[in-house]
């Protein structure tokens, strides 16, 4: 039976908000590719790969696509002994609120896509040159 729909719904919105400060065993990561059975290989700021598994309530709830980015606590799982480097205890769903706070790392700092550092002047919305100056 599938769990109530309130329950999924509460599940969600805590992802939605940002929380105001992380612990210090706390960390944003980003996703590099799913490993299975709710394991995820994450990139650390510091550009570390780790393997993290995903929190129980987010299960069959939330999907994580590669890129995404998460918050990782690293002291969850540290009394187990295995692979797995922390666990996932929450997902970035509203990306621009949470790059407004404070403990976001620099390192996943969002970069433009028009490429301000080329030399070329752009030519988008400029019209074409004229043949005017030939005659």
């Amino acid at each position: 039976m599938p769990r109530p729909k309130r329950q999924l719904h509460a599940t969600v919105e805590e992802t939605l908000t940002p929380p105001d400060t992380l612990t210090s065993t706390q960390v944003i990561a980003r996703i590099t590719t799913g490993a299975g059975n709710n394991l995820y290989n994450a990139e650390l700021p510091d550009r570390k790969p780790v393997l993290v598994e995903l929190e129980p309530k987010f299960r069959s709830t939330i999907w994580i696509k590669r890129g995404s980015y998460v918050v990782v606590d690293t002291q969850t799982l540290a009394d187990r002994d295995n692979k797995i480097d922390g666990e996932i205890i929450n997902v970035v769903r509203d990306e621009k609120a949470w790059r407004k706070m404070g403990y976001w790392p620099k390192e996943f700092a969002k970069k433009s896509s028009y490429g301000e550092d080329s030399d070329e002047e752009s030519t988008v919305g400029k019209l074409p040159p004229s043949d005017s100056d030939e005659e």
